[in-house]
């Protein structure tokens, strides 16, 4: 069995490629003779290697390396939805298969198919070049997401897969504890107490239960730059779950700008508000009208999102205050999560 703790990390990680032909011989998956690998996502999420063998290329998904908490970072739930998805509208790779035994390459892991196309990521090169592109994908973001909240999750295999009951207490009472764990590292937030308070005061009851993503937004998503654009592939399903439809809306929304945000906002948005991308509002009016679910509490849900995402900056921030790390987009979260806070807060105030 492969000892994680000896394995490298970073660009230079590799995997065990005695233990991976070994599972693929076992699955009789194809002849591995030739197989190699090549890491091309590295860092605090889960790894993606190249696995290359008999003219195939094949994608490789596993832990990133060193301590995990218990419930993070499970590739096998990953696996799970996306074996679940293959079948009906939600464009996703293909799996072609699953291991949770980790005395093949020191992990769990999962193989799936290798994909081709253009993600929308913060440099601003990326084939949206037009205001016509920009409203596809404005447009096609909503459409994608109504696609995934109508499958049935139950005839798809995934009963048991979340606990949809309680759903928004429960995500509140995760995301309360964790802030009150973080900021005695850090320092005083009193802006966030407010939303705090305010979300704990107004919690909606929720929809129907569907499939949640977990981290819904324009760079876990895959296009086929043709003209239209059209997506081809969700990615990063390791929060997925079963609960209220909306939170994937909120989340989407708290890294999608409108053109009057002011610079100090915080987001960490991947695309600029320029002509012919969606306003948030738009956005919200066509998920309305594709799904027929009114919009009077989305404050809620936007502002929990922003919450969220202060709570997870203010986690980075931390690991810069305690001296686990010099990145310098730690270091940036000193302003970012106050401006998240005052975001939220607005959005709090401006609910009728």
């Amino acid at each position: 069995m492969t000892n994680p703790s000896s394995e490298k990390t970073g660009p230079n990680a590799t995997v065990d490629i005695a233990g991976l032909r070994k599972f693929i011989g076992d699955r009789k998956l194809g002849d591995p003779e030739d197989l190699r690998t090549e890491n091309i996502s590295f860092g605090h999420s889960n790894e993606v290697h190249l696995v290359h063998f008999q003219g195939k290329s094949w994608a490789l998904r596993r832990p990133p390396r060193g301590p995990l908490l218990p419930t993070a970072h499970d590739v096998m739930r990953e696996y799970r939805v996306l074996n679940a998805l293959q079948n009906t509208a939600v464009p996703v790779p293909r799996v072609y298969a699953g291991c949770d035994d980790p005395s093949y390459i020191g992990a769990p892991f999962y193989l799936m198919e290798y994909m081709r196309g253009d993600v929308i990521r913060a440099d601003g090169k990326n084939f949206a070049t037009t205001p016509e592109r920009r409203r596809a994908v404005s447009q096609g973001m909503i459409d994608l997401l109504v696609a995934l909240q109508n499958v049935d999750w139950r005839a798809a295999g995934l009963e048991g897969f979340g606990r949809p009951d309680g759903y928004l207490p429960r995500q509140l009472k995760r995301w309360v504890d964790q802030l009150e764990r973080t900021i005695p590292h850090t320092r005083p937030l009193p802006v966030m107490n407010q939303v705090r308070d305010w979300l704990q005061a107004h919690i909606p009851e929720s929809p129907p239960a569907t499939i949640v993503h977990g981290d819904y937004k324009l760079d876990n998503v895959m296009w086929n730059p043709s003209d239209p654009p059209k997506p081809i592939a969700i990615f990063d399903w390791e929060m997925s779950t079963i609960g209220d439809p909306l939170a994937d809306l909120g989340w989407l929304c708290s890294y999608w700008p409108d053109p009057g945000d002011p610079p100090t906002s915080g987001s960490m948005s991947t695309m600029a508000p320029e002509a012919g991308y969606l306003t948030r509002r738009e956005m919200l009016e066509r998920y309305e009208a594709k799904t027929g679910r009114r919009m009077t509490s989305f404050p809620f849900y936007q502002a929990f999102a922003i919450f969220k995402l202060a709570i997870i900056m203010e986690g980075s921030y931390s690991r810069f205050v305690l001296g686990q790390t010099d990145e310098p987009l730690c270091i940036q979260m000193k302003e970012r999560v106050p401006a998240l806070a005052d975001s939220a807060w607005k959005v709090c105030q401006a609910a009728k």
